[in-house]
Parts: C-alpha cells; structure tokens; sequence
C-alpha cells in the first residue's frame, strides 16, 4: 500500500510537471505573439517629441505669415516668429508683397489645425517693439519650418544666441529654393535684406 501511493504521488508529480511545461510553452508562445503585435504596431508611431520648454498658450488671431497675438502669462501679447521671414501683406513702400497672403493664410491653418505651443531659446525673449519672440509649433511640429518648407518663409534675423532650429531650417530653405517653390519662384525676388517686387 505504501509502495503504491509513492509510485501515485510520482505519478502525479510527473502528470503536474508535464501539464506544467505544456502551459509554459503555451505562456511563452502568447508572450512571443504579444511582443510582435507590440513591435509591430511601434514602428508606424512618430518618435517622441521632446517637449522640454514647449509652454501651451492660446491663439487670438494670426496677423501674417510671421506674426501671432495669442494669450500668455495672463495677457493678449504679439509674438514674432524665430528666424523666419515671410512677405509683408502692407509693406510701407512696396505694399502687399508677392506671397504675402499665401503665407498669411497658410499660417492661420497651421495655427488652427491643433495643439499651439511656443518654445523660447536662451537669448532675449522680446524684440525691441515689445513682441515676443519665439519658436511655435503645432502638435510638436515647427510651424516656421513647414513655412520655410513650403516656400512660404525665407530663414532671416539670425541674431545669435537665438539660433537653436537653424540648421534645421537653412536646410528646409535650401530644398525649396532648389524646387523653386514659392518665393523661390519668382527670380531675384529673395534677398538676404528681404523680398523685391
């Protein structure tokens, strides 16, 4: 009798091991289709945008291409975009500048199609009329560099310390004026003091 429940009890610790190693495979066979479907559905995400600095503020109203009013620190304040410079829609001698409305317009739809954050670099923060001065993004994207993409901005005012998204930017103009888009279409109309009609 005694030999006889030894020989039950080893079998049933071999039955218990062997159900146990049929759910361990089992368990890594999930784990291992878990771990694909993860890796598979990352690769089509964005990396993570780095939004150390990025303050959320509101818009008020787009004023040009280059030129915002929103609402910060508890105030309605003009803010000029960082190294960019798009054509005047009331210039004092020239008036409304070629490109001048399209890059106005473009701009307002960037502002308008998400999530509107600024971001300051380490030098002045004001420029001498008192408007802010800054980098703005939308859903973590460089509003001025999809102008200067898109033809829309030449990349100007570079005032160091405030040149932190300048390569980035010279290298958006570059390819547009190679493409000849926008100001880059029409010749001599771009030059380093501004825009010629």
């Amino acid at each position: 009798m005694i030999k006889r429940m030894k020989h039950m009890t080893n079998n049933g610790q071999r039955q218990g091991t062997t159900k146990w190693k049929g759910w361990s495979g089992f368990a890594t066979i999930i784990a291992l289709i878990v771990a694909a479907l993860f890796m598979y559905f990352s690769l089509d995400e964005e990396p993570d945008i780095d939004r150390t600095g990025f303050i959320p503020v509101e818009l008020v109203r787009t004023i040009d291409g280059d030129t915002i009013k929103i609402r910060y620190d508890g105030k309605e304040q003009n803010l000029r975009y960082l190294l960019i410079d798009t054509p005047e829609l009331n210039h004092k001698q020239q008036g409304k500048q070629p490109f001048a409305e399209e890059s106005a317009k473009r701009n307002d739809e960037l502002l308008k199609s998400g999530k509107l954050e600024i971001e300051f670099d380490i030098g002045g923060r004001e420029d001498k009329y008192g408007r802010l001065l800054a980098y703005v993004y939308i859903d973590g994207e460089s509003v001025q560099q999809k102008l200067v993409e898109e033809g829309l901005a030449r990349v100007a005012y570079i005032y160091p310390p405030n040149t932190k998204h300048l390569d980035p930017y010279k290298d958006a103009e570059k390819k547009a004026q190679q493409a000849g888009i926008g100001i880059w279409s029409i010749e001599d109309y771009v030059t380093n003091r501004g825009f010629n009609n």
